[in-house]
């Protein structure tokens, strides 16, 4: 064997061994584990598992865990933000198979983080906690994980769901669970009040199809979701997972690091870091980028006026954007005859429900920035109207203990807020979102 297929052999066969107890971790307090600390954390894995159980503390350079970041003034906070995350975020470490687990453990994802310079350059240093240490880095049952595909993904509930279905690659099936149990593990936030009352098909519309989605457009599998029901409701839920036929392409050696550099440009326009990974997340890096530019020139020419709000001036030059992308969706769809009309059906409806999701999220936000009196004025003309209409008493009810936020309440809101209409996309946005996803 050739040295060189013989390197190329090593990479292949030398992928994140990630423990099953981890791959379906849950915090157990308010906090979220976002899709970007998930990525930086599997990077932070890896490098732990070549340096060696052995070790106690694990050090490398910054730039070899997050790209982008020097740890200047604005960066700095970045780092320290999702570090802190990994090390104050308590989760409960479980397998997605029942029984599968030699125990159960509750541990922060890391025991203690560290950064400093060293001959001029920065580093991290990180340890684990000793009650799950052994099982991080010599696991006895794992999933074997592509960073190089997980760095291309951009949900949270996408990276899970890949993770958890790379498990099962060989199997075919992944394991079954009621699908409440799928909630908090897809979208990395413990279950609440109001996200226990959520119905399935909310989930399955703003979570499940999305990741899906996802998964089989840029991975190297193919996942079907399948439905188990007791009665007329849908009870349980797993995955059927298939290897896609066309060759994998080899991994990269180390892992590519987490670009944050976006990130970093988004706060010294003065936007905050969770709305810029919200905003990476919805449009992807390449737009970001693009958007960024803009947006820089913007503050800088002051023209007409100084920019008030660059976070709504990014998100809205980001959706029109769209446009020209739809466009080039439309005269690419001209061209290409329906070969599967039930594929196409499947489609259109991914598009919706995503589109709808990104609606409602805007909605709110437009909701939650009225000043808190005109916000009353809403609610108090919302509960004339639910009396008028003769609306369900649960919902009235919902509204006087809990307010407008409740999930019952909270889509009364929005219709009486913007009208009957404010779910129905037109073509022009469909394709919008088509085009951002590459036509799937």
């Amino acid at each position: 064997m050739s040295r060189a297929m013989a390197s190329q052999k090593g990479l292949v066969e030398n992928p994140l061994r990630k423990p099953v107890n981890t791959l379906a971790i849950v915090p157990t307090k308010s906090s979220k584990i976002t899709v970007l600390a998930r990525k930086a954390y599997n990077v932070l894995l890896y490098i732990a598992q070549e340096q060696g159980i052995e070790q106690e503390l694990f050090r490398a350079p910054l730039q070899s865990i997050l790209r982008g970041v020097d740890f200047n003034s604005n960066a700095r906070e970045i780092v320290k933000q999702h570090l802190r995350a990994m090390v104050s975020t308590t989760v409960e470490w479980q397998s997605p198979t029942a029984g599968e687990g030699d125990a159960w453990n509750v541990a922060g994802l890391l025991a203690h983080a560290k950064v400093y310079k060293q001959s001029g350059e920065n580093w991290v240093e990180w340890s684990f906690a000793p009650n799950i240490k052994h099982e991080l880095l010599e696991p006895q049952r794992f999933a074997r994980l592509r960073l190089d595909v997980i760095s291309q993904l951009r949900r949270h509930s996408g990276v899970v769901l890949y993770e958890i279905c790379a498990r099962y690659r060989d199997v075919g099936l992944t394991a079954r669970q009621p699908w409440p149990w799928w909630r908090p593990v897809l979208t990395g936030s413990p279950d609440t009040e109001d996200s226990i009352k959520q119905e399935y098909r909310f989930f399955k519309r703003d979570v499940l199809k999305l990741a899906i989605a996802e998964i089989n457009a840029v991975t190297d599998l193919d996942v079907e979701l399948i439905e188990h029901k007791a009665g007329r409701f849908i009870s349980d839920i797993q995955f059927k997972v298939a290897k896609k036929k066309q060759d994998s392409l080899p991994l990269r050696h180390p892992p590519v690091p987490v670009d944050m550099s976006q990130v970093v440009r988004a706060t010294t326009a003065g936007i905050r870091s969770e709305d810029a990974e919200s905003l990476i997340q919805a449009h992807g890096n390449e737009a970001m980028a693009a958007g960024l530019d803009a947006l820089h020139k913007r503050i800088a020419s002051e023209f007409p006026e100084p920019l008030r709000d660059p976070y709504r001036y990014l998100r809205a030059l980001l959706e029109s954007n769209s446009a020209s992308a739809a466009k080039k969706a439309a005269d690419e769809a001209d061209e290409m005859p329906v070969r599967n009309t039930a594929a196409a059906l499947a489609a259109v409806e991914g598009w919706t429900s995503e589109w709808v999701s990104r609606r409602r999220a805007l909605v709110v936000a437009e909701f939650e920035a009225l000043p808190e009196s005109v916000q009353a004025e809403w609610v108090d003309r919302l509960r004339t109207h639910l009396i008028e209409r003769g609306a369900h008493p649960s919902v009235r009810k919902r509204l006087e203990t809990h307010g407008w936020k409740h999930q019952l309440v909270a889509g009364e809101l929005i219709r009486f807020f913007k009208g009957a209409d404010w779910d129905k996309p037109s073509s022009e946005e469909l394709l919008a979102i088509a085009a951002q996803r590459g036509g799937r």
